[in-house]
């Protein structure tokens, strides 16, 4: 098949240039002043050439973006370089390391990527390679790291009726079959879950025909099975109508990736196993729908936790937070070294933040500075959110139960409530709340990932998992 190769130029000129070489001919052209398609080059091999600025050279860690600007500059301009050569339609595209063959091989893939598995007519397949040997290793690093916030993607992507909850299990349990000599995933149905007294999970899910679904996945990487291992939690919540607290219909198709925390933190397992990362991870995903019926939750209604406390049901569309209260619960089973839970859980956050960084609500410093640096290395941003005990008051002065599931003053402070909500059901050392709502969708924020769901933070989690495989200190 005809590859194109990407070439760093080393031109006297102001900005760094990526050259993306073709092997067909076209009209020249600029585009955004960032690309030139150049048509009739010397090189015989390559006759047409994509021209991609990468912006100031050894930018380095920008300490007011918080992240590496050089990493994100290589990410955005191999994605523009790779996309117009797709419009070329050429299969195969080589690309030069860039300095940093990590970053420009989660450029590519990430890139190029686009949900159209429901479409006859589809975009031309193609492929990325490294051009040269010169950093194979990084190179192949960084296509899994991307390949796994893809696999995030799909799933936040695809219509409810594709991915219900036990249609999700059985997805990542495919996916998890290449490993299987250290993977073991147990799908559990909705006997096991009553077992569990998991009855704030079960008060979502009975209001859907679609049965819940608990899914738990051992990654053991460790030297020991038995190591305290990383606990991954996320919200599963495959289609949010809000209940019979009723979403507006504008924009209610996008529930459809309300299970972005279980799609993402999944794929870091995933990720991690394929990467043969050293530290054990258990993940936990309560899976169900959020439908209104005659079965369905009531305002007001009083279901009880795993762990006995009572919750008054204020808003049925607050419904998260019950499933990730039992999961939280059971995730206390396993003597974690860490219990981190992700979950697209409030509006409020997309008002805080907007799409800029995921909120994280942790009470624990040495948790949260391990985030925050894999954070700066991928470019997927976190900022730290507060767990003041102003908003627990919130959530505890509650008429008729133990907690409200929307708190006292409903809307003020969304987010911080619906974390101190949380954390009445930890009581680990090390928890970290992870609220990506919104950083659910990408618009045109993020350049190097097409419009639709974002699938973040999924590379932060897997290099957070990643150092902290490294790190042999475990505060107490």
């Amino acid at each position: 098949p005809f590859c194109l190769p990407l070439l760093v130029c080393k031109a006297s000129v102001l900005s760094r240039l990526c050259y993306v070489a073709c092997l067909n001919s076209g009209s020249a052209y600029l585009c955004a002043a960032l690309v030139w398609r150049l048509a009739n080059c010397a090189s015989s091999d390559f006759p047409s050439v994509v021209v991609v600025g990468l912006g100031k050279k050894n930018a380095g860690v920008n300490d007011q973006e918080n992240w590496d600007e050089d990493k994100e500059n290589i990410r955005a301009a191999v994605a523009v370089g790779c996309r117009q050569i797709q419009d070329l339609e050429i299969p195969c595209v080589e690309v030069d390391p860039c300095g940093d063959a990590q970053a420009a091989a989660e450029g590519a893939v990430l890139g190029l990527h686009e949900y159209n598995e429901l479409k006859q007519k589809k975009k031309p397949v193609v492929t990325p390679q490294l051009h040269g040997s010169a950093g194979n290793e990084a190179w192949q690093k960084g296509v899994i790291y991307a390949e796994g916030q893809n696999l995030a993607r799909y799933l936040m992507e695809a219509p409810a009726n594709y991915i219900t909850p036990i249609k999700f299990a059985e997805y990542i349990e495919q996916k998890l079959g290449n490993f299987a000599s250290n993977v073991k995933v147990h799908i559990r149905p909705e006997s096991w879950i009553a077992t569990q007294q998991m009855g704030a999970f079960l008060s979502v899910a009975k209001g859907s025909a679609e049965p819940p679904i608990f899914l738990e996945i051992h990654y053991l990487g460790g030297a020991n099975a038995n190591d305290s291992p990383l606990v991954f939690v996320g919200k599963g919540v495959t289609f949010d109508s809000g209940g019979i607290s009723l979403k507006p219909s504008s924009g209610m198709d996008a529930m459809r990736a309300d299970m972005g925390g279980a799609a993402t933190v999944c794929s870091a397992i995933v990720t991690a196993a394929a990467l043969n990362l050293p530290l054990n991870i258990i993940g936990l995903a309560p899976l169900c729908e959020n439908m209104p019926s005659g079965k369905a939750n009531k305002p007001g209604d009083v279901v009880r936790a795993k762990n006995g406390k009572t919750i008054q049901v204020d808003n049925t569309d607050a419904e998260g937070r019950l499933l990730l209260a039992d999961a939280l619960c059971y995730a206390h089973n396993f003597n974690a070294r860490a219990i981190v839970n992700a979950a697209t859980l409030t509006g409020a956050m997309d008002v805080a933040l907007g799409s800029a960084a995921t909120g994280v609500f942790t009470n624990s410093s040495w948790l949260w500075n391990h985030l925050y640096e894999a954070s700066i290395v991928t470019g997927d941003r976190v900022w730290r959110m507060p767990l003041f005990e102003h908003y627990t008051k919130q959530v505890t002065d509650c008429p008729l139960a133990d907690l409200s599931n929307i708190g006292k003053y409903s809307r003020a402070g969304g987010a911080c409530t619906a974390a101190a909500f949380l954390r009445e059901f930890v009581t680990a050392p090390h928890w970290a709340h992870l609220d990506i709502a919104g950083v659910m969708a990408n618009k045109d924020e993020v350049p190097y990932l097409r419009k639709g769901m974002a699938g973040r933070p999924t590379r932060t989690l897997v290099e957070f998992a990643a150092r902290l495989s490294q790190d042999s200190h475990n505060p107490k």
